[in-house]
């Protein structure tokens, strides 16, 4: 008696741990498909008693172990003790009574023709790290692409993915923040036009389940397990990606054994830079592809701005600025520490123009309201730190509201400031950092931008 198999469903499971009630499929499929074998099955949650006494969980999706992140509960379901964990909460819930499902079956096979369809010529400097990094893959060891912001770094991982998928792997490119995923896709799609890709993200509109070429948020790795036969991780050195180990172990966790983890920033930790050099290979770049140095910045008092601000009133030097960017129009982003002074700020900014819109986290409109800056439909955003790295604008200027806040560390400024001149017809811009005092972090900020354009290392 032949078994069961449903291609569709191995093409939807391979590589993936999902809920067994979420699938898109027939239970009766399901259950053919464990029957036979070809599906196994787990407990959404594992209990059982510490060395102590304690109840210890862990989760079979995200393998979580933190006790801080399990809700414990008398549960109707299963008649008993139960739980649930919270770190992946947002992926569906998963307790002790709920199952996992992931296929055992024979393995997706990949298609190994694929175009590679960008016309660009990458420089020199450019050239050496897509080999450096495509030697590490062959090598299977790590590599950190340390290139500073508007080196081309997403083109120097284009050489590279194409021999992957020419060679029927599986390939993701993960990082921490959702902007970043946006603002990859289009130019992954364009690049590599007869490969299934899909960005996987909160509120995703998913076509393709067994793409070959992934974009996904760190937090949607999660859901992989064994996936990936290389992975790219851009913007390593983000929040929440650097904070939360869990995010950092689901990136080990949807490589394929053996597989090599790679990472992209510009700013990557002193921790991250060492492991590299003790365990991988790091490709360094100082000057951006279009060789214009890194706008530096400028540094304008702002005294009492929160005071001001909360009023709904904008302190003249802020106001002139804005002025100055409309008359000239030239789109423009102002960041902010907290949303709440933002929120507060946004009226009196509209009224300079009525078009200002204001994004963060949580803004239901975020994707659009950068899109229409792109598009040129709205001069400018307010914004807190979410923005300061994945977006590409054409001759935008800069303003940071508040530079001596702490959120705003020299690693965040020098990502603010890439935003700045990162096109070669406009390869300058306004960089100002508008504060109620000069904080170390601003001075190292500029000391670091300086040192780059002096043809320093990068650090």
């Amino acid at each position: 008696m032949n078994k069961p198999f449903d291609p569709a469903v191995r093409d939807f499971l391979d590589g993936r741990i999902w809920l067994r009630q979420h699938t898109p499929f027939s239970m009766e499929t399901i259950n053919a498909h464990i029957d036979s074998g070809m599906i196994e099955t787990s407990p959404g949650v594992t209990m059982k008693k510490g060395l102590f006494g304690q109840t210890d969980c862990i989760c079979a999706r995200c393998e979580n172990e933190d006790p801080l992140l399990f809700t414990c509960f008398y549960c109707l379901r299963c008649e008993g003790p139960c739980a649930y964990c919270r770190n992946c909460l947002q992926m569906g819930r998963v307790s002790v009574c709920s199952e996992l499902i992931v296929w055992k079956g024979p393995q997706t096979e990949y298609p190994m023709e694929h175009v590679l369809a960008w016309e660009g010529t990458l420089t020199k400097h450019q050239k050496r790290a897509s080999e450096e990094l495509y030697e590490s893959t062959v090598n299977v060891r790590p590599h950190l692409i340390h290139a500073v912001c508007g080196s081309g770094k997403t083109e120097i991982l284009f050489e590279p993915i194409h021999k992957l998928l020419l060679a029927g792997k599986r390939v993701c490119i993960a990082a921490p923040r959702v902007d970043v995923i946006l603002e990859l896709e289009p130019r992954l799609r364009a690049a590599f036009p007869s490969t299934t890709i899909e960005a996987l993200y909160g509120g995703a509109d998913v076509k393709s389940f067994d793409a070959q070429l992934i974009l996904a948020t760190t937090h949607q790795l999660y859901r992989f397990r064994h996936a990936f036969d290389a992975i790219f991780v851009d913007e390593a050195d983000a929040f929440p990606y650097t904070a939360e180990k869990t995010l950092q172990h689901a990136v080990r966790k949807v490589a394929k054994p053996g597989a090599p983890i790679h990472f992209v920033t510009a700013t990557p930790s002193d921790k991250l830079l060492a492991e590299m050099k003790k365990t991988g290979a790091v490709s360094t770049i100082s000057r951006r592809y279009h060789g214009h140095p890194l706008p530096g910045p400028r540094y304008e008092p702002l005294w009492n701005y929160s005071k001001q601000l909360s009023k709904g009133k904008l302190p003249k030097a802020l106001d002139t600025w804005i002025r100055k960017r409309l008359d000239l129009n030239e789109p423009f982003l102002v960041f902010f520490h907290e949303i709440e002074l933002m929120m507060k700020a946004e009226k009196a900014f509209r009224q300079l123009d009525d078009r200002i819109r204001t994004v963060h986290s949580a803004h239901p409109d975020r994707k659009q309201h950068v899109q229409e800056l792109r598009a040129g439909t709205i001069p400018g955003l307010l914004t807190t730190t979410i923005l300061e790295r994945g977006i590409t604008i054409k001759n935008i200027q800069v303003a940071v509201v508040g530079a001596e806040q702490s959120i705003f560390d020299k690693g965040a400024l020098v990502q603010i400031g890439g935003r700045v001149g990162r096109n070669v017809n406009h390869p300058t811009g306004d960089f100002v950092l508008f504060h109620n005092g000069i904080s170390y972090a601003m001075d190292g900020a500029r000391r670091e931008i300086n040192r780059l354009n002096a043809g320093g290392d990068v650090t």
